[in-house]
């Protein structure tokens, strides 16, 4: 990825340095071919504005958020207690998440294992660059374009992060419509609580289906989200629809990257 300039803590303590930030990329940004996109999008964004941020690198492993919401206490609390070691070894104190699942178990889980952490979801992490001038979004690739923005769970109802998504939407001088259900009245994608794994129960209506209904009620051009399994379940749900030649999928930390041709 010779584009983009990504560096490990290891190689920051190499250095005898600390990062501004550690980016927590998580298992779908790591591994996903779709969510990858957005990991990249994402870092582009960092290297333009010149942030000091590092990753952990293979020393990163699940936040243990999918084995404890599908019931085994013990497995979270392995994976969070393994995680919480590497990351108090290395004093992080700031840390940014593209996903919001890993943002909730960081945020809100972690400190009862010990681990304590400033952590952002990369929606608040954008927006702060923007209020300090070091990210000015000029990109006009989405003037005028109507987009809709889906509030994952863990964001909106989990975490009452509502605003800074749409405000980052709204520097793009796009025409953000709004899903009748949205903000603290959302409707989940259908992937949270492990549900991302599994198929619906025979003779229920898949819930991505239902909430991609929604969405293209507002006739967007551009369906925006903010965490990646949202990504996935939504754009299977566009596909479902037939219209995944007219609609698009994608994080704000792509829209932003693609406006500034990144």
């Amino acid at each position: 990825m010779a584009d983009i300039q990504v560096k490990t803590m290891a190689q920051f303590m190499a250095e005898g340095k600390q990062p501004e930030v550690l980016f927590w990329v998580g298992c779908a940004g790591s591994f996903d071919d779709r969510a990858k996109k957005i990991t990249r999008a994402f870092v582009k964004i960092l290297n333009k504005v010149g942030v000091d941020f590092a990753v952990l690198g293979t020393e990163e492993s699940c936040t243990g958020d999918p084995a404890k919401r599908a019931g085994n206490e013990f497995a979270f609390q392995m994976a969070a207690m393994m995680n919480i070691e590497v990351l108090n070894g290395y004093k992080i104190e700031n840390i940014v998440t593209t996903c919001p699942h890993c943002f909730n178990t960081l945020k809100n889980e972690y400190p009862g294992l010990g681990g304590f952490y400033n952590v952002q979801h990369h929606s608040q992490y954008l927006q702060k660059l923007i209020d300090d001038e070091r990210l000015t979004i000029e990109g006009k690739t989405y003037k005028g374009k109507r987009i809709t923005f889906h509030d994952p769970c863990y964001l909106g109802r989990g975490n009452d992060v509502y605003e800074a998504p749409r405000e980052l939407i709204k520097k793009l001088d796009a025409e953000l419509v709004e899903m009748r259900r949205c903000k603290s009245k959302g409707l989940c994608c259908g992937a949270g609580g492990a549900q991302m794994f599994k198929e619906a129960e025979p003779g229920n209506k898949e819930i991505n289906v239902e909430r991609t209904e929604e969405a293209l009620e507002t006739q967007p051009e551009v369906i925006a989200t903010g965490c990646p399994f949202c990504n996935t379940m939504m754009t299977d749900g566009v596909k479902g629809k037939d219209r995944g030649g007219d609609v698009m999928v994608m994080d704000f930390a792509e829209l932003i990257a693609n406006a500034e041709d990144l």
